[in-house]
This record gives structure tokens, C-alpha cells and sequence, in this order.
């Protein structure tokens, strides 16, 4: 269990090594994340404005749903390839741009819309499953079928962005990625969420506790503090964003020939993809 914690340690500090050599990278994630909101709102806004779901979730709430669903995916899938694409440049040694990035994932759309309307389809079927009011089998399966789901696509947007290939051929290689070198299911991955989870608990009990005090002497103090704390967490979950897809990049060079890039130890990798 140690030398896991170890290897998924060492991943965490590459990736943050390669992260700190393109600092502007951070801004593909709160991109992505602003699109988001603004898909969200628009879809929000309507249809609680015109009450769509008032008389309960029928073909036309379907409708809507998948469109919702594959709006989001596009945008998320989208900036996540211009992430990936930039960090590949890096990973040769080049000195990649946010615009670099977006450019490469441009030049895929095609491609990135396809797998968000397959990723649109799946993440409503599984919603369905984990449903609240299905019973405890059924939602134990989609949640099984989730995790099975998100591992099999672990490598789509690396291929996409790498190769010129469509959406079902970028889910076959990705699965056939995972064949070849099956082992600890991405450790990194988990690594760095571990790694994450931690220190934004951390941050968030320290700042429910600075709160508290600075309540003692002010309501405004208080409320400053606790946007302060607010703003820390979402720039945690930028930077986690960020080093993923470093990861994700780096891990899908060394799967696809064998070779660890510039700043990632060989050896770190065969512990995320160990062969059987």
C-alpha cells in the first residue's frame, strides 16, 4: 500500500513539474468550467421559467435532457482535448500555448462531438440506473456499470487528440490500451483525487474554523473569510483538472510505445500500467 502512495506521489510531482513550466495551461480548465455555467444557465433559466418538468419527465423532458447532456459533455470533452493536446506538446519538449491548444482541438471537432453524443447517450442510461427510486440491485449496477464505463474511456481523449480516428474507433483503442497493459487502474488518477480530496478537506475545515472565529469579531469579517476559503477550493479543483490531464496525456504515451516522457519515471508508469 505504501509503495502505491509512493509511485501515485511521484505522478502527482511530474505532473505538477510539467504544470509549472506552462502555468497558462490552468486556464483550459476554468475555460471549460465558465462554459459549463453558461450551458447550464441556459438550459436552467427555460426550463424552469416555462416549467417543463411540472407535469413529470416525458418524451419532450427526454429530449431536453439529452440535449443538456450532450451540450455539457461537448463543452467539458472539448476543452479537456485542448488540455490533453497541449500537454502532448510539452511531453515532446515544445512549448505549448493555450492557443495551441484549442487549435488541435478544433481540428477534431468532428471527432469530439461524436463521442460526446455516444457519452451523452451512456451517462443518461446510467443516470437512470442509479436512480434513487430503483431499488438497490438496480442501482448498484449502474454504479458498477459506471465505474466500468469511466474506465474504458480513460484513454478516449488522448487517442482522439493523437490520432485520426472517430469516436468508436477511439473508444476500441482506448479499451485495447487498457488490455495490453492492465495493472492499477490508473493509480495516478487516483493519486492525484487522493491527493486532492485530502488537502481540499483540509482547506475546507480550516476555513469552516477561520469563519467561525472571524465571526466572533465581525459577520462581514466572517463572510470574507469564508469566500476567501470559497475561491481556495475552486482553484484546487482547477489545478486538479489541470494535472489529470497532464497525467492522462503522459500515461497515454508511455501505454501507446513504451516510453516514459520527459519529467515522468519510468518505473512510476509500469506501477499505473503494470502488465498482467
Amino acid at each position: 500500500m505504501f509503495d502505491r502512495f509512493s509511485r501515485s506521489w511521484t505522478l502527482v510531482k511530474a505532473s505538477a513539474a510539467v504544470l509549472r513550466s506552462d502555468k497558462e495551461l490552468m486556464w483550459l480548465p476554468v475555460l471549460s468550467g465558465l462554459a459549463t455555467l453558461l450551458v447550464l444557465a441556459t438550459f436552467a433559466i427555460p426550463t424552469f421559467a416555462l416549467r417543463v418538468f411540472e407535469n413529470g419527465f416525458g418524451v419532450g423532458g427526454a429530449l431536453l435532457a439529452f440535449a443538456f447532456y450532450f451540450c455539457q459533455y461537448s463543452v467539458i470533452i472539448f476543452f479537456n482535448s485542448a488540455l490533453v493536446a497541449a500537454a502532448m506538446i510539452r511531453l515532446e519538449g515544445g512549448d505549448p500555448t493555450v492557443s495551441d491548444g484549442l487549435r488541435a482541438a478544433r481540428a477534431r471537432l468532428p471527432a469530439i462531438l461524436g463521442y460526446a453524443a455516444i457519452a451523452a447517450t451512456v451517462g443518461m442510461l446510467l443516470q437512470a440506473l442509479k436512480n434513487k427510486d430503483n431499488n438497490f440491485v438496480v442501482r448498484l449496477i449502474g454504479s458498477g456499470l459506471g465505474a466500468a464505463w469511466t474506465l474504458a474511456t480513460f484513454l478516449v481523449v488522448p487517442v482522439l487528440v493523437a490520432q485520426n480516428v472517430g469516436p468508436i474507433e477511439a473508444l476500441k483503442r482506448s479499451i485495447e490500451l487498457l488490455k495490453r497493459t492492465w495493472g492499477e487502474n490508473a493509480i495516478g488518477q487516483v493519486g492525484i483525487g487522493a491527493a486532492f480530496g485530502l488537502i481540499t478537506a483540509a482547506v475546507v475545515a480550516v476555513g469552516i474554523g477561520a469563519a467561525i472565529l472571524a465571526a466572533q469579531v465581525s459577520g462581514v469579517l466572517a463572510v470574507g473569510v469564508a469566500i476567501a476559503f470559497v475561491l481556495a477550493v475552486l482553484l484546487l479543483g482547477i489545478y486538479q483538472a489541470a494535472l489529470s490531464g497532464i497525467y492522462s496525456a503522459a500515461l497515454y504515451r508511455y501505454a501507446q510505445d513504451g516510453r516514459a516522457p520527459a519529467g515522468f519515471e519510468a518505473r512510476a508508469l509500469e506501477g499505473a500500467f503494470a502488465p498482467r
